[in-house]
């Protein structure tokens, strides 16, 4: 059975929409795309190239699908390691929009995405690796079929945009099980789920 692991840039107040560039996502007006690209450096590809190499898959939705798709195969894997590990791994593209997916070793999984997924876990091994695709990521949240969010926190504040839990997501408590810096100040953490929340007071007891 498959680890499902999230992995996600955010700003510190959660934003994960279009960090890469200007036009990678401009629903909604948002007009801050590209703010991760300040803070990349070679701590940030390290990690990033040692996190991708040990995936056995990744798990797609449509939009980022189309943005790897249009890109990733274009780039030379004799030059780029990450565009040699996507562009050769297995990669699973949930949409019920798409009737076709033509990139190098893509399937489509046309159904209900929670229920796609959670055969796609039963049926593979290893690490499958959803990287971005936000709606598909709330959805696999909402399922419990998560096992693992590797999160980016830089440091700025958009205020505006995409989030990775928004409003309505099902409470969950997390266990940090490791964590990360860079140079350039992004702070990475890893967690795995913990169950629900517990609550508690600092009332004083009468």
């Amino acid at each position: 059975m498959s680890t499902l692991v999230v992995t996600t840039f955010l700003t510190l107040d959660g934003v994960m929409q279009a960090p890469g560039g200007p036009d990678e996502d401009r629903s909604g007006g948002f007009e801050h795309g590209g703010w991760l690209v300040p803070y990349a450096d070679d701590d940030m590809m390290r990690i990033v190239v040692d996190w991708m190499n040990a995936a056995d898959g990744f798990l797609l939705g449509r939009k980022t699908y189309e943005i790897f798709a249009a890109y990733w195969p274009h780039v030379s894997g004799e030059d780029d390691p990450i565009a040699a590990k996507l562009n050769s791994s297995p990669k699973y593209v949930a949409s019920r929009s798409l009737k076709t997916v033509e990139w190098n070793n893509s399937t489509l999984l046309a159904g209900d995405a929670a229920e796609e997924v959670g055969r796609l876990k039963e049926r593979t091994d290893g690490e499958l690796q959803v990287h971005g695709s936000g709606d598909l990521a709330h959805s696999l949240t909402q399922h419990g079929l998560v096992d693992e969010y590797r999160l980016w926190f830089y440091p700025v504040v958009l205020g505006t945009g995409k989030r990775l839990f928004p409003e309505g997501t099902v409470p969950t408590a997390l266990r940090l099980v490791d964590t990360k810096t860079t140079g350039a100040g992004v702070a990475v953490h890893t967690y795995r789920p913990g169950g629900k929340p517990t609550y508690g007071s600092f009332d004083l007891e009468s």
